[in-house]
């Protein structure tokens, strides 16, 4: 599944444009490298995310083209140093 779609549908952002655009800024970074819209991300994957408040950090649990909303949040888990 491509990194942009992945963020959509798990709803960590809102849109899949808003998520293009965060990887095309650098935003996003899988295993420590910044990628492209088009990465594919596999279960494993550590994902990490900056805001403008800071970054978020989660491991890829499961893949799915789409998802209930109570569902989104079995997708990823959110990792703490």
């Amino acid at each position: 599944m491509r990194i942009d779609k992945f963020l959509k549908v798990s709803r960590l952002l809102k849109r899949r444009t808003i998520a293009q655009e965060a990887c095309d800024g650098g935003r996003v970074s899988v295993n420590g490298r910044s990628v492209k819209p088009s990465y594919r991300i596999k279960e494993g994957d550590i994902v990490e995310l900056g805001f403008n408040s800071g970054t978020v950090k989660f491991k890829v649990l499961m893949l799915k083209e789409t998802v209930r909303k109570e569902q989104a949040e079995q997708m990823y888990e959110i990792l703490v140093d």
